[in-house]
């Protein structure tokens, strides 16, 4: 099938979701969204303790191989199930979501460019980029509204793997990419993008 992949990066709380969530919006089911969280690998028989622990902020964290074998059979014209992730449980459910394929498919996650194979694929690279004091207040708010996790926990967790691993993994997949927006509130790049999605739907 003849599709656009349209990969967004950037660090935690930069606006990712939000701009995601703005195209899909705009075009609904003429757009599929992937989040590379989905693909964070199991972790069956691992101890709740030792999950919350773990460094979900390293490529190693995430089955990145079965997302591009994915990729390729929605590529084809097949129909994936996307995994469910648990965030409250650090672990994958056994629960799964269609998606089918269609002519926009957006990858969204803090690593979706970094790995090569996975960035190959993309026709169009966005980075999401924000102050890193901004990003760790959305971090704190989303994280206890939306993810049941306490405050401790939070600030234990960006300080030894997210803010470290931000640097060394996701800042430089900045330089890797064809559009860098300051927030996914940005008007001006998310005109820019439907118009480009617009245009491709058109063709």
């Amino acid at each position: 099938m003849d599709c656009t992949i349209i990969g967004i990066a950037g660090g935690t709380g930069s606006g990712k979701s939000t701009f995601t969530n703005r195209i899909k919006a705009r075009f609904g089911d003429e757009v599929s969204i992937i989040y590379h969280d989905s693909y964070y690998k199991r972790q069956d028989g691992v101890p709740f303790e030792e999950r919350k622990h773990v460094n979900y902020d390293h490529p190693d964290a995430f089955e990145t191989d079965l997302l591009i074998e994915h990729l390729k059979q929605l590529k084809a014209g097949k129909e994936i199930q996307c995994p469910v992730y648990d965030y409250a449980d650090h672990n994958r459910t056994n629960k799964t979501v269609l998606i089918k394929p269609s002519r926009i498919i957006i990858i969204e996650g803090i690593l979706c460019m970094q790995n090569e194979e996975l960035r190959s694929m993309m026709d169009i690279k966005v980075f999401v980029e924000a102050d890193a004091d901004e990003r760790i207040l959305r971090r704190v708010l989303r994280d206890v509204e939306e993810r049941g996790r306490d405050i401790r926990g939070i600030i234990e967790q960006y300080l030894t793997t997210v803010k470290p691993m931000h640097y060394v993994y996701v800042e430089p997949t900045r330089a890797m990419a064809d559009i860098v927006i300051n927030s996914g509130l940005n008007d001006v790049a998310f005109d820019i993008m439907s118009a480009k999605i617009e245009q491709i739907l058109e063709s």
